[in-house]
């Protein structure tokens, strides 16, 4: 384990006076909270925000001569982000190889180092340091794949699942899949989308789905209830009448629309059974139907069918559609 403070004091010690302070203000080296900016540290001195960057360069430009001391570190660093596919998230590789007490020094003793570059970051790819140039397209192309792969499946997946089409170790896909803004991992281990419930939930409503899809079954708003941490049965109920991914298919019984429920009363659902044959149908293919789509009683399945409003029963006995 190397002792990263005391290496940046010894490249620092020999420095003049104003050039140890900026550096050290400038990357937190001396315990400060955060790195200074160069306006910050002008305002200090009392001097303007390019005097400080020229102090700064002259200071590099001395500890530069020193850095042969440091080969053993750079190349540990080199193994750790060549294991990785030879690129790391920035704050990942900080804490790997600082821990909690030396992350400043290790991202400035990675700034020194002709063989690692930093990547500022955009608008879908995390800050990340590499060892190589050409990871950067690289690295937008095939987190890009990995979304459009996840938007065509269309459900979270595995590590092992989401290797399958990439042909990547495990090692580098881990990689990737922490540099990219879009994709996350959930407590469940799976991979998906920021936006998807299934992955990070947001309030009620998106709980309440995600209890539905691990039962598979339609639930009363109790039940669902005392699945979700912290919530009131009414401040449920109320929740999943106005989201349109969830059906009320009983009596405070809901299942979602994704699983082929339909909104609407009994007699809309009779309603469409009938239009959808095309044809009259008898009372038990009328109930077999409407089971499928109501955990209702049979007496109110034929309580409205009974209605002369919207049905009508032929010669033969079976129902239709009252024509108007």
């Amino acid at each position: 384990m190397f002792n990263y403070q005391k290496t940046c004091q010894n490249l620092l010690k020999d420095l003049p006076e104003r050039q140890k302070i900026v550096i050290s203000r400038r990357f937190a080296l001396s315990g400060e909270p955060k790195r200074e900016t160069l306006e910050s540290i002008g305002q200090g001195f009392g001097i303007t925000r390019e005097r400080v960057r020229q102090i700064e360069k002259d200071g590099f430009s001395k500890i530069k001569q020193k850095i042969d001391s440091c080969k053993p570190i750079f190349l540990s660093f080199k193994k750790r982000i060549h294991n990785s596919g030879d690129f790391k998230k920035e704050s990942l590789l900080l804490k790997e190889l600082g821990k909690e007490k030396q992350q400043a020094q290790v991202y400035f003793l990675l700034t020194l180092a002709q063989d690692f570059e930093r990547f500022q970051g955009s608008k879908d790819l995390d800050v990340f340091w590499t060892t190589n140039q050409k990871t950067f397209n690289l690295a937008e192309k095939v987190v890009a794949g990995f979304c459009a792969h996840l938007k065509k499946i269309n459900k979270p997946i595995s590590l092992k699942e989401l290797k399958k089409p990439f042909s990547l170790s495990p090692a580098v896909l881990t990689s990737y899949l922490e540099i990219s803004k879009n994709i996350q991992q959930n407590s469940e281990g799976l991979f998906g989308l920021k936006d998807w419930p299934e992955i990070n939930p947001r309030g009620v409503r998106d709980n309440a789905y995600l209890v539905l899809l691990k039962t598979k079954q339609p639930l009363h708003f109790n039940q669902i209830t005392k699945l979700i941490d912290k919530a009131l049965p009414q401040t449920v109920h109320n929740e999943l009448i106005k989201d349109p991914r969830f059906v009320l298919v009983g009596r405070g019984i809901y299942g979602l629309r994704a699983w082929g429920y339909e909104p609407g009363l009994v007699k809309d659902v009779i309603f469409k059974v009938l239009k959808t044959a095309r044809a009259p149908l008898t009372k038990h293919q009328i109930l077999s139907q409407v089971f499928k789509q109501r955990f209702v009683k049979e007496n109110t399945i034929l309580l409205n069918l009974s209605n002369r409003k919207y049905f009508s029963k032929n010669l033969q006995g079976k129902y239709q559609i009252r024509e108007t």
